[in-house]
């Protein structure tokens, strides 16, 4: 059976593969630079947007890979995709390639796009391998690092450059080289293990939890534009690395444990011959036995393909389509939002998207290890409908001509689209069972290529019906309708997410 130090080790291996994983939420950071060096429209720019999303389309491919291929193998076929689909992307900006066209462009967005799904796939599995008694806590809590990916990219793009030209490059280079490297740091130790079912892992998360909601913290407060003019781009970026870097304290800390009981049991050996080993021995079994009472009701482990005949599944498909999704369009089209409104502050909302993207990926963790599941979680889908409300309130306060408006939405669609997203890998799981997660998980994700292409593409008719005649739009008429539709259907989303709740609830009174 594999120790502590093994499991908190590959969780922090995880940690940093999700740090990097999310490369498409740096996209509004650099959409606007990319749009002039290419000379395309805004539909095409959509295009583009919706093109890094529609590599989910291809998602359950890394699903079947990771039933019968090892995981480290898995693992760095994403991260070689992700290099080369952003990789011969720098290489055209920066005109060491001169022969591609739009087209190429667009298929090698999408091959990048598929990456995340293959690193997405590892990280979930092993999660959910490695902690079968926290698994909800502990898949949560990795997660909730993708939506820290902007931030931590936009404050080291800031750390060495500040020309608009030279920060799409930069975005470019780190998206193809970042994921690469960290998946080939954590190949050895992301993997499957032995571990039995008893662990008690309570201290260590309690510890984990900390210094996930520090790290929040800091990348919050270095995104609001009071403290980062006052910070130093370089000190910003080496104070985010430095918070990625300590959760290795955790898996230290277990490894001193370890050796401090074995040097303790070794010499109760040598002076009382063996009895007290066991008293000690005894002890140590009593703690890993102490588990919470998981009191979820067991669903029946069904395949995808019957998934696709339940009504739940569509319930749930709509749900996370006019939530998650919706606020992921929101997010890809922000540089442009912004630039109609005459704001500047694109990397500061981006930073501001993820920072609390990330503490809203990271709640719903935080709830189910510290409140009592059986009464306060025990439906998912109505935590989700409780924030799809405040989604569809953000959208329609866009509408204020507010400076301040923006900021607030953003942060509102921020938390409440990454708690949603956090919360889908334990609905998933709790509608169609753990057994074929890798793949139906993909499935439902589905949704998303088909939502940004929706989504996206109705904004960008509306913007280019009030540009002016060299395709560029000012002023609230650019997204007005947008917003309208956004939160009309977000509410519509909600009432969804409430139908699914009474199907479920329905379903468990009769188990």
């Amino acid at each position: 059976m594999a120790s502590k130090t093994l499991q908190w080790l590959s969780l922090v291996g995880i940690i940093w593969l999700q740090s990097v994983n999310g490369t498409n939420s740096n996209f509004p950071a650099y959409s606007s630079q990319l749009k002039q060096l290419l000379s395309m429209s805004q539909v095409q720019l959509n295009n583009l947007a919706f093109a890094s999303d529609a590599g989910k389309l291809f998602g359950f491919f890394p699903g079947m890979a990771a039933l019968y291929f090892p995981l480290w193998l898995v693992l760095l076929i994403g991260s070689v995709l992700g290099l080369a689909g952003y990789g011969l992307q720098y290489l055209f900006i920066t005109g060491q390639i001169s022969s591609l066209s739009y087209a190429h462009i667009f298929l090698l967005t999408v091959l990048a796009g598929n990456s995340i799904c293959w690193i997405n796939t590892v990280c979930y599995v092993v999660t959910i391998q490695n902690f079968p008694s926290d698994r909800q806590v502990a898949v949560g809590l990795t997660t909730s690092y993708q939506g820290l990916s902007a931030k931590i990219y936009t404050a080291l793009v800031d750390s060495f450059t500040f020309s608009p030209v030279r920060r799409a490059k930069a975005y470019l280079l780190l998206n193809s080289l970042s994921p690469l490297l960290v998946s080939v740091m954590s190949a050895l130790f992301v993997r499957g293990l032995n571990v039995g079912t008893g662990n008690n892992m309570k201290a260590g998360f309690v510890a984990m939890f900390v210094l996930t909601i520090a790290t929040g913290i800091y990348a919050v407060a270095s995104s609001f534009g009071s403290v980062s003019s006052r910070l130093p781009p370089l000190a910003n970026a080496i104070g985010i690395l430095v918070f990625l870097l300590a959760p290795l304290a955790i898996p230290m800390a277990e490894k001193m444990k370890e050796k401090f009981l074995n040097g303790e049991m070794k010499v109760c050996v040598e002076e009382n011959g063996g009895d007290d080993v066991e008293r000690i021995e005894s002890g140590i079994k009593a703690e890993d036995n102490h588990t919470r009472e998981d009191d979820e009701v067991c669903v029946e482990e069904i395949g995808a393909m019957l998934m696709l005949k339940r009504v739940n599944f569509w319930l749930y498909f709509f749900v996370y389509l006019s939530g998650a999704t919706l606020g992921l369009v929101y997010l890809n089209n922000l540089g442009q939002i912004a630039e109609s409104r005459g704001s500047s502050g694109t990397s500061s909302l981006v930073s501001l998207s993820s920072s609390f993207g990330f503490f809203g990926r990271l709640i719903p963790s935080l709830l189910e290890s510290n409140l009592s599941r059986s009464r306060y979680m025990k439906s998912r889908p109505a935590c989700i409908a409780a924030l799809m409300a405040p989604m569809a309130g953000a959208f329609f306060l866009l509408l204020s001509t507010a400076n301040i408006s923006l900021y607030i939405s953003t942060a509102i669609i921020g938390v409440c689209s990454g708690a949603i997203t956090s919360i889908s890998v334990s609905t998933t799981t709790e509608l169609f069972g753990t057994k074929n997660f890798s793949v139906n998980h993909n499935v439902v994700v589905a949704n998303i290529p088909a939502g940004s292409f929706i989504f996206g593409y109705l904004a960008a008719l509306f913007y280019r019906r009030e540009a002016s005649e060299d395709g560029k739009c000012m002023g609230m008429e650019c997204y007005r309708n947008t917003f309208i539709i956004w939160g009309s259907l977000c509410l519509f989303g909600t009432f969804l997410a409430l139908v699914l709740h009474a199907r479920l609830r329905k379903f468990y009174s009769h188990t």
